[in-house]
């Protein structure tokens, strides 16, 4: 499966008179020191932790409804994590997207918007949600690209108001989704699978589309490969890196429908600390933090491990104190593995 990355033409090289040939490495070396071999690791990981689960928890544990239900519970952070994606491969990072999601659940179950929904559509909650989460992407975009405020900074100042604004706006209190064309769409099943995990199919399905097969894709990567050489390459940055967070607020307004189905409420305590396991994933996945690799397939791998590690635990009735150390030790060992394959990569 393939993966966007940044990549610079090498230099051609004359081999010396009398010299023997220039030792290649192996096709399988190549293949599992690419996309194809990290992908692997986590499919094996993956694999490792549902055979750790068949063992201690049994057939409770592999069952069809468990499957589905870790699937279903990896949904929300995973759509939150794709659009994560985007954004890291262009060197950047988004704090914000958990407050961002709680913001547009407020929004679009407060009672004028259900209620206009009702003499309407549902589909105005969802549109709401999605504007909300856009609108946010713009504004962390403009103060990004155009202010020349640190990433960082800039969406942390979001996650912070994002989650102030939405405690103003529903009195901290938890509103009730009553909508009843909302709820039976997104709690329904199609052949027997959740809806939640159709939208992370088709949004990561997309999104994997968007990344490796499209101009979009490649301007992402070049951004974060080399800013400056985007710029000379007639590439409009800052125009792209708006795109690229208003794309982010648009999958926190995704996971922002999908929590509101889940749980039937609106409150400005969803999304916390949804960032931190967006990141995680994501890094996880094998998208680099400084930028100019990204996977969506990778991601999502990552997005299934942590779901899958916290359901083992869950069953063998383990504390999440336990959950967060192990947790802590897969994103470490991540970075210690994507800095020796950047290392590698530079020494090549």
């Amino acid at each position: 499966m393939s993966e966007q990355r940044s990549t610079v033409a090498p230099a051609t090289e004359s081999s010396p008179r009398g010299g023997g040939a220039a030792s290649t490495p192996s096709p399988l070396k190549r293949l599992m020191a690419g996309s194809a071999g990290r992908n692997l690791g986590l499919v094996i990981a993956l694999a490792l932790l549902v055979i750790v689960g068949g063992a201690t928890a049994g057939e409770r544990f592999l069952s069809i409804d468990n499957m589905l239900t870790i699937i279903r519970f990896a949904s929300i952070i995973g759509v939150i994590s794709i659009g994560m994606t985007f954004v890291i491969t262009a060197g950047g990072i988004d704090l914000s997207v958990g407050s961002v999601m709680g913001l547009a659940t407020v929004v679009a179950s407060l009672t004028a918007v259900q209620l206009a929904a009702t003499q309407t559509s549902w589909v105005l909650m969802v549109l709401i949600a999605l504007l909300v989460g856009m609108a946010a992407g713009l504004v962390n975009g403009i103060v990004i690209a155009y202010g020349n405020v640190v990433a960082f900074m800039a969406t942390l100042a979001m996650l912070v108001g994002a989650r102030g604004l939405a405690e103003l706006i529903s009195n901290r209190s938890t509103q009730i989704v009553n909508n009843t064309g909302f709820l039976s769409f997104t709690r329904a099943d199609f052949i027997g699978v959740p809806v939640l995990i159709w939208i992370f199919v088709l949004v990561a399905a997309a999104a994997w589309f968007l990344l490796n097969r499209t101009t979009f894709g490649r301007r992402t990567v070049a951004i974060g490969g080399n800013r400056e050489a985007a710029k000379l390459a007639g590439l409009n940055v800052k125009r792209h890196i708006v795109y690229l967070y208003v794309l982010s607020g648009l999958t926190a307004g995704i996971a922002a429908i999908m929590m509101l189905g889940r749980t039937t409420a609106g409150t400005s305590t969803h999304g916390t600390l949804y960032e931190l396991d967006a990141i995680a994933a994501v890094v996880v996945g094998g998208t680099l933090l400084i930028g100019g690799r990204g996977t969506i397939v990778g991601t999502v791998l990552g997005v299934l491990i942590f779901s899958t590690l916290t359901n083992v635990f869950t069953q063998n009735n383990l504390s999440t104190s336990v959950q967060n150390v192990a947790k802590g030790v897969i994103i470490v060992v991540a970075v210690l593995l994507q800095q020796r394959f950047a290392s590698r990569g530079k020494s090549s």
